[in-house]
């Protein structure tokens, strides 16, 4: 019961790293709020969030698009409407470049712009509307974005990459300069997660990636070898969210099975 009573919200709660995030969060106390581009994908979660023989929280699902500045407002708002107030949100949704690997030159400007639009400007709509809430409480807070190793070393695409390194730097600074509130700002960075929504083609999320088997090729690459689950990066978050890491803060927590140490 890491999060006994907690109200949160969960961004790309409809899949992946998303899902077993608000799942975990769930069985551990927290109220959340499942937000995601495709509403029935959130509504599935919920569902699923209640199915759970071992919950002893609740979900609501909303629907939000990360790149609509009202949208992330609005999930807020729902959280503290739900809970009267606001504890921890995770910045999660996200988008791969549209090939594992791309070269920077065949990148369109569109793929750019959308790249840039969900994984920096709808990270950056996430900690605004968070640190207004946490603020207009009092302080204290929670904010765990979802980064990448591709941030942190010349891996897995340079535009992708490019993005996550700036979640990553988004994450160190936020911290900073919201510790005086006693806002805690930290990153989870991921490495080769084949089995995702995130990584297959998918009209909403305009994203293809890697699939299974690729994915288990490049989790090879591992020192632990193997790939990461969405399940490792729920348990990671859950663990900065809660007050285990009361003293942790700007951390870009790898989930890499050693790639980075290596």
């Amino acid at each position: 019961m890491l999060l006994d009573g907690k109200s949160v919200v969960v961004t790309g709660a409809g899949s992946g790293v998303g899902r077993a995030t608000a799942l975990l969060f769930a069985r551990e106390g927290a109220h959340v709020v499942a937000a995601d581009l495709r509403e029935d994908w959130a509504a599935e979660t919920v569902r699923l969030i209640g199915e759970q023989p071992d919950t002893k929280g609740s979900g609501t699902a909303v629907r939000c698009d990360v790149t609509v500045q009202a949208d992330v407002d609005a999930a807020i708002a729902a959280a503290v409407a739900g809970r009267g107030r606001l504890d921890v949100v995770v910045n999660n949704a996200g988008i791969a470049t549209p090939a594992f690997g791309m070269l920077t030159e065949d990148h369109t400007a569109e793929q750019i712009d959308k790249l840039l639009a969900v994984n920096v400007r709808g990270i950056i709509f996430g900690c605004q509307a968070a640190i207004r809430q946490f603020r207009a409480q009092g302080g204290g807070g929670v904010i765990v974005n979802t980064g990448s190793i591709a941030g942190m070393v010349g891996w897995g695409g340079t535009v992708y990459g490019a993005t996550k390194g700036a979640v990553n730097q988004l994450t160190r600074g936020v911290a900073v300069e919201c510790a005086k509130d006693d806002i805690r700002v930290n990153a989870v960075c991921p490495a080769a997660m084949p089995a995702t929504n995130f990584m297959v083609p998918d009209a909403a999320h305009g994203s293809q990636g890697i699939g299974d088997e690729a994915g288990r090729d490049v989790g090879s690459a591992h020192p632990l070898g193997r790939p990461i689950a969405a399940e490792d990066c729920a348990a990671a978050a859950l663990f900065l969210a809660s007050d285990a890491a009361r003293n942790i803060t700007g951390v870009l927590l790898p989930v890499d099975g050693g790639f980075v140490a290596q």
